[in-house]
């Protein structure tokens, strides 16, 4: 049942209008969100899909799953990163307020429409820049209830972030915040759709909720996971402005000191710099958009023995 989470009046004289699916009825509930982020489409696949598959399989759905595809139905269509109206990142805007301007709206009713779940799967793409491999990324505040839930999604990496580097004003923060489990996914590149990524996450989605009793069909095995934290983490900058050549490939196991790309001068025909591998470890972060100025990010390269 397609259901209306907000709407904002417009000037136009149009409509901003935010719904989701709703599958299923009962406890447990699982709420899938994306489409934060305007240009962040790889949740769209997984939104979609995990639709028909609920719908077609209802019969070994016990309890509800909200679908929301779009938080930010204007930022897709126009293909922008924030809400265009008004620029701004809609994941700064949480928990928002019922007398606020009209994102400070929309967040806070879809926090009141969220909280209360038993879990939450806030679906991103990485941006135009760089190419992520799937992940769950989560506070190290909150590590201790997330990551047993997270080792389910079948992700390649649960990266444990320092609380310094989570932002309060996120959905996820703010939902966890308030008691509901938010696990934050990441994977793949923006404007773009890794269809692969996409079926792996599905599983993972299953899996979580075969945990959680809602599901009671046969969920292939899921791998386990590597978890991180900061410190395991390192990252390589752009000395220089250029063009960026990788030659490394993303998503595989690199040695100290192997080479990750060149940065060339397509006026001079020179070669930059040569980016190297500062450790041994997987390279699960690589630039994809290949103009780069001096401290871009090239890469994020997980340490240790992989």
């Amino acid at each position: 049942m397609i259901q209306e989470v907000a709407r904002v009046p417009l000037a136009v004289g149009e409509d901003l209008v935010i719904r989701k699916q709703r599958l299923g009825d009962g406890t447990p509930r699982l709420c899938v969100v994306t489409g934060t982020h305007g240009d962040e489409l790889e949740g769209q696949y997984v939104a979609w899909r995990l639709n028909r598959l609920l719908q077609e399989n209802s019969k070994h759905l016990h309890g509800t799953v909200d679908i929301y595809p779009a938080l930010n139905p204007l930022g897709i269509s126009t293909m922008t990163r924030g809400m265009p109206l008004c620029d701004l990142d809609m994941n700064r805007t949480f928990p928002g307020s019922r007398e606020g301007a009209m994102s400070e709206l929309i967040a806070a009713r879809l926090m009141e429409d969220i909280t209360g779940a038993d879990a939450c799967i806030d679906i991103h793409a990485s941006n135009i820049f760089l190419r992520e491999i799937p992940q769950v990324r989560i506070n190290v505040n909150t590590a201790e209830k997330l990551v047993p839930l997270a080792k389910y999604l079948n992700m390649n990496l649960l990266w444990v972030h320092g609380a310094a580097t989570v932002l309060e004003s996120t959905l996820a923060h703010s939902l966890n915040a308030v008691g509901t489990p938010t696990l934050v996914v990441e994977m793949g590149i923006g404007i773009r759709i890794t269809r692969t990524f996409g079926e792996q996450l599905l599983t993972g989605i299953l899996s979580l909720m075969a945990h959680l009793g809602m599901w009671d069909a046969p969920v292939p095995p899921v791998a386990p996971p590597i978890v991180s934290s900061d410190g395991a983490v390192s990252f390589v900058n752009a000395g220089c402005s250029g063009v960026f050549f990788p030659t490394a490939e993303h998503g595989t196991r690199v040695e100290e000191g192997q080479e990750l790309g060149m940065i060339a001068d397509p006026l001079t025909g020179d070669i930059r710099a040569v980016l190297r591998s500062p450790v041994n470890g997987l390279l699960f972060t690589l630039r994809e958009y290949p103009v780069v100025y001096e401290g871009s990010l090239i890469a994020r390269i997980l340490g240790g023995s992989i």
